[in-house]
């Protein structure tokens, strides 16, 4: 009886850590467990489980491993039906919606203000808690019935087996929607490919095959995630919820994922902007698919009194629809550039499609393993993602829609643009053009070194560049310097003014400290950290170009496959008169001295995202660090503050949600004791 009691008391315990996990690791993204240590302590709880199947519990982690397949799913009537939303596509309509609702329920719609929350692109399901426990998922269905998908609703990860917590109902239903994160449902497209499997056409698609399929064992392996929304029935206990916003509060008091970005609007007109901020800038930085966002009436009580309409929509609801940010159309060709490293880069050319109100006909492909991953053929019909201002790129082939005339593409043996073989990386996915006067790698290297990041040469933009290529007066980044006044004046859009602020624009460049410039040279895999790292460590261009690959390899945070590249670069003799004409030209060619860590940002650690009003990222970044702090690329709690600018996204979020410091670019100044 003891070895018994023990027992229940160890299963308890490792089932409460392994919940601890999950919800550190898929919901908050704050894992404390070390993914042996997890697979150590569910294995244990795995053969307590067999030993003695009496202990395992109806929420046991175990449970996430998925049940023997079913032969069919078998039907769920839901208490209350699953509703749709009726659509807005417009302010004006949102502005009717709300002049219908003060007909029926007065101005206190308007006072009650509203509750905006992202529409997830993905599968709706209802889950049925009984003492805290899941004992029960369905679909959506045909929002009376649905399908019960118990067993594969236990598979997904953040989905909580046992809601935590006090003062549970002794039954409740919570309402949400099921997704497929991009990168993952990338990531998993590409294993079926290998394994000559089908592909899923689109994450909603994949979502809500992956829920109905027979097996569960085969949904664990979908990387599904979950969002709640609703809180259904629960009427045996009073759970002081007076408005929509507190019940997105108590659901992540009770451990439930709900969706970033929600927020409380005081009137029609603020939950209107946060509308256009959401399509505008937001939903290009989600990493889930969303298809708008949905308002309701904040106020309970007001939505008890307005009611459904004709049985199907609740009239306290409005969904704001975004113009679709996927399309399906035919890939024409695949086409190569060539990047200011030389990287030969394929892009599709697509029969022109609308996708997020903007006519889209190219798209990136990234590199020719992804086009092979994918099966990508020309003809194929494609789906083509956009979202925000993220550049369109190619999900993938729908291979169903096949005809048998597609043509398989594969990259170029020499370069497109100066006909020099190619050379594959043995270390990388790239290929490139190792002619370092190759026209195509010349336009977009200098468009990179005169980049806010490198050389931040003001108001010469890529057209001006292009235009000072086709008129013959630069070929490389040394000619810049060599530009007069005289020269500019007479070309079409210039003028005696604009002339000579570029040329004095130009001159102001050659003070860019060692950093800066090498970075701005464009050398292979040399991205603005590993230039600040190399300058820092050599000091000067001269003591870099003498090092060893050897030698700059043995630098902390500098790779073998950095030296290398490195040294091959400064091995080129025309490299090496590159730089001599740079430093004839009187372009700096050391690196500062870094101030100690003893300044005003000492001992801070700072997380930057989002477009700064005056600093690029690297310059702020520099900035922090001449002033003591340190910069890093996630959010957690040893973050010190987030340094915020427009379209900050997911880290804004992260940082708000740990209660972390958010400054922007004028407190920057003002902490380190200068002027904006």
């Amino acid at each position: 009886m003891t070895d018994t009691r023990a027992l229940a008391a160890r299963v308890s315990e490792l089932s409460k850590q392994l919940e601890r996990a999950s919800f550190e690791y898929y919901v908050l993204d704050r894992p404390t467990l070390t993914d042996a240590e997890y697979d150590r302590l569910f294995r244990e709880l795995q053969d307590i489980e067999r030993a003695h199947p009496s202990l395992r519990a109806p929420d046991s982690p175990t449970l996430r491993i998925g049940a023997p397949p079913q032969s069919s799913l078998p039907r769920h009537t839901h208490a209350f039906p699953m509703l749709s939303l009726g659509n807005a596509f417009t302010d004006e309509e949102l502005r009717e919606w709300e002049a219908r609702l003060v007909r029926i329920a007065g101005d206190d719609v308007r006072t009650a203000g509203y509750c905006a929350e992202l529409k997830i692109d993905g599968a709706a399901v209802s889950l049925i808690y009984e003492g805290g426990i899941l004992v029960a998922g369905a679909t959506r269905g045909n929002g009376v019935v649905g399908e019960d998908v118990t067993p594969n609703i236990r598979t997904v990860r953040d989905v909580p087996l046992r809601l935590t917590g006090s003062s549970l109902p002794a039954r409740v239903e919570i309402r949400g929607e099921i997704y497929y994160p991009f990168d993952l449902f990338e990531r998993m497209n590409e294993e079926l490919v290998k394994q000559g499997e089908r592909v899923f056409a689109n994450p909603r698609n994949a979502a809500s095959g992956s829920l109905r399929l027979l097996d569960s064992s085969i949904t664990r392996q979908r990387p599904l995630r979950f969002f709640g929304y609703s809180i259904v029935a629960a009427n045996d206990v009073d759970l002081a919820l007076a408005r929509q916003s507190d019940v997105l509060d108590r659901l992540e008091a009770w451990g439930v994922p709900v969706a970033p970005h929600r927020r409380r609007c005081r009137s029609l007109d603020e939950a209107i902007a946060w509308a256009h901020a959401l399509e505008l800038q937001v939903r290009g930085t989600l990493n889930f698919a969303i298809d708008g966002g949905v308002l309701k009436v904040d106020s309970l009580a007001l939505q008890e009194e307005l009611g459904v309409v004709g049985g199907r929509e609740p009239r306290w609801a409005i969904a704001r629809k975004f113009a679709p940010d996927i399309a399906e159309t035919t890939l024409l060709d695949i086409r190569v550039n060539v990047g200011r490293t030389g990287a030969l880069n394929p892009y599709a050319v697509l029969d022109p499609v609308e996708i997020g109100g903007t006519t889209v006909t190219y798209a990136t492909l990234h590199n020719e393993d992804l086009i092979l991953r994918k099966d990508l053929r020309i003809g194929d019909l494609v789906q083509v993602k956009r979202a925000g201002e993220v550049i369109p790129q190619v999900i993938g082939p729908i291979p169903d829609r096949r005809t048998g005339m597609e043509r398989r593409w594969t990259m170029p043996r020499k370069c497109p643009v100066c006909g020099t073989p190619v050379v594959r990386d043995e270390d990388t996915v790239a290929a490139f053009c190792p002619n370092v006067s190759c026209p195509g790698r010349q336009l977009e290297g200098l468009v990179h070194f005169a980049s806010r990041g490198a050389m931040d040469i003001r108001g010469l933009s890529y057209a001006r560049i292009e235009q000072l290529v086709t008129a013959g007066l630069i070929h490389d980044v040394a000619d810049l310097y060599a530009l007069r006044e005289d020269q500019l004046k007479h070309l079409e859009r210039f003028a005696e003014k604009s002339a000579q602020a570029l040329v004095d624009a130009i001159a102001a460049s050659k003070v860019q400290p060692l950093s800066r410039l090498l970075f701005g040279l464009g050398i292979r895999h040399v991205g603005a950290t590993a230039a600040e790292v190399l300058a820092r460590e050599f000091g000067s261009m001269r003591a870099l170009m003498e090092a060893s690959t050897e030698s700059i390899g043995a630098v902390r945070g500098i790779g073998d496959i950095i030296a290398h590249s490195v040294a091959a670069y400064f091995g080129e003799p025309s490299a090496r008169e590159l730089i001599r004409r740079l430093h004839d030209a009187g372009v700096t060619m050391t690196e500062p001295e870094p101030v100690k860590s003893d300044g005003a940002l000492k001992g801070k650690t700072v997380v930057i995202t989002g477009t700064l009003p005056t600093l690029s990222r690297p310059e702020a970044a520099e900035l922090v660090e001449r002033n003591g702090g340190r910069v890093t690329d996630s959010v957690s709690r040893k973050t010190s503050f987030v340094l915020a600018g427009d379209a900050a996204g997911s880290k804004l979020e992260k940082a708000r949600q740990l209660g972390i410091e958010v400054i922007d670019e004028a407190e920057l100044y003002r902490r380190i004791g200068r002027e904006a």
